[in-house]
């Protein structure tokens, strides 16, 4: 029977990219391959005990279910928490992409549609579930906040997701360099100028700091010379208090 450990399942609104504003349901697995600097969900790289999952959604009303779950007993957990007007069912971390043979199953059991957020350095793994999801965030991560570059990965989880509606987020933040920027934003043309790209102003964490206002105009108006949808988009469930 196969098992993955989860931290919470809730209901909220997304605060991040392309779908900003729209009601989602949160499922959290632990563990992520990377350690970004400016990552706000650290305690999503350990296992845990037991997993919070919301018994109305959106009330904030938590029960503990011991971990690992199954498959069967999350999809229930699911179905029963998205039954009131759900955007799509967010999967996101940590790395939601490590439990692939778990979603690859878990992905035919739930109703709403699948919205997949990922730091796109898994090609492989993404290739397993493609044809189930339904929308993909992507996460370019730069070699300046990573000291490890993952162009060769990111290039190709690009080109599969481009089967289905995905969108590229890229942190903004005062160690990008210019020639990185330009060589993301040259990637995501190769493979197709009309995903949309989405620049992040980093919430400061971890003396991590964002850019001027000048300079972010800047990078949007590089990046326009060679994608036609480029927007900037901070993390607005920070403004709001939300989950």
């Amino acid at each position: 029977m196969m098992k993955s450990n989860l931290i919470e399942v809730f209901s909220s609104i997304q605060g991040e990219g392309k779908y900003v504003g729209c009601r989602q349901l949160f499922v959290r697995f632990s563990g992520c391959n990377l350690n970004c600097q400016y990552c706000d969900t650290t305690f999503s790289h350990n296992n845990f005990e037991k997993c919070k999952i919301e018994k109305v959604a959106g009330q904030r009303i938590f029960e503990d279910v011991a971990n690992p779950l199954t498959i069967e007993e999350l999809a229930l957990r699911i179905n029963e928490l998205t039954a009131n007007n759900h955007h799509s069912i967010s999967f996101t971390g940590g790395e939601p992409l490590l439990n692939a043979d778990f979603l690859k199953i878990l992905l035919d059991k739930v109703i709403a549609p699948k919205y997949i957020e990922t730091n796109g350095t898994l090609p492989q793994a993404l290739k397993e579930i493609i044809d189930k999801v339904n929308y993909i965030s992507m996460d370019i991560k730069l070699p300046s906040i990573l000291h490890k570059a993952f162009w060769q990965e990111q290039e190709e989880f690009l080109k599969i997701a481009n089967k289905k509606e995905v969108f590229v987020k890229l942190v903004v933040n005062d160690k990008m360099t210019t020639d990185e920027f330009v060589k993301a934003i040259d990637m995501v043309k190769k493979v197709n100028d009309e995903i949309t790209f989405i620049m992040q102003p980093v919430t400061p964490i971890n003396n991590c700091q964002g850019v001027s206002p000048q300079e972010m105009l800047n990078y949007q108006t590089l990046a326009l010379t060679k994608l036609k949808d480029v927007r900037v988009i901070p993390q607005t469930h920070k403004f709001i208090n939300q989950m």
